[in-house]
């Protein structure tokens, strides 16, 4: 029946998008919130400057990410701002980049250019975290290994005991690994525009997979299995952004309890 089409194809769909873009959706959320609440913290101890704290550090990499992504899929940029602070309009920084409305390919990838942060972001922290910390590599390597919601935590946990030993706390190199990792985890997360272009390209990817499994329905072939798999090649993302969402905690924790004496509300 018809009816039984309409649902099996929204079914499936609706899996097929959650294999592939649930830990996007999942993460950056969580991020967007961290960033928001962490944000109002220094708002609260010094103002609207007290952003530029973190910002001077952390919004060149945001903008970065929508340069990498916007030239993998052929936009066109414009404009690049890596950081210019503008109190009246709230914004720190921008790029401008336009794309062919006509190329499949440019239109998805607005999916991925609003999504760019995140994903620029932790593999910042990544790379930071193996080149300024000597037993780096031995505290990521917990997350890379992990397959699942437990063993992640696992990991989270493994990889904090490492990167919080009692050797680390006595080196320099440490503190200003942690001080320019809460930088670029406070501008992590895809702003309001940037969300925006998100669900643009979403939409794109959604009709793609609705065609694609409308054919493969009617021909009585599930292809589900094969996207899930190939879904599998992300979960090192998972590992990235599950070490950037404990930095972002730690740092939402740090600005709450060391920026309240300082606070004017």
């Amino acid at each position: 029946m018809l009816s039984t089409l309409i649902l099996t194809l929204l079914k499936t769909t609706a899996i097929q998008l959650a294999g592939l873009f649930g830990i996007f959706f999942a993460f950056g959320i969580i991020l967007s919130w961290l960033q928001r609440v962490t944000q109002y913290n220094y708002r609260r101890a010094f103002g609207w400057k007290g952003i530029l704290f973190t910002a001077w550090f952390g919004t060149p990499f945001h903008e970065l990410g929508h340069v990498f992504f916007a030239k993998l899929f052929r936009h066109r940029v414009t404009k690049i701002s890596l950081f210019s602070p503008n109190e009246s309009t709230g914004g720190l920084g921008s790029v401008d980049h336009s794309y062919n409305k006509n190329s499949l390919y440019q239109k998805i990838g607005n999916f991925f250019v609003g999504s760019a942060p995140i994903i620029f972001g932790g593999a910042v922290l990544s790379l930071m975290l193996y080149f300024l910390i000597p037993n780096g590599r031995e505290a990521l390597s917990p997350l890379f290994q992990a397959h699942s919601t437990a063993s992640y935590f696992d990991a989270v946990k493994q990889m904090f005991l490492t990167l919080f030993s009692t050797e680390n706390l006595t080196k320099w190199n440490f503190w200003l690994f942690i001080y320019l990792s809460f930088c670029v985890v406070a501008h992590l997360a895809p702003s309001k525009e940037d969300r925006r272009g998100m669900w643009a390209g979403l939409g794109w990817i959604i009709l793609i997979l609705l065609c694609v499994n409308l054919v493969t329905l009617l021909v009585q072939l599930d292809i589900t299995k094969y996207i899930l798999r190939s879904a599998m090649y992300l979960q090192f993302l998972i590992g990235v952004f599950a070490y950037a969402t404990a930095i972002a905690i730690v740092h939402f924790f740090f600005s709450f309890v060391l920026l309240r004496p300082f606070s004017k509300r």
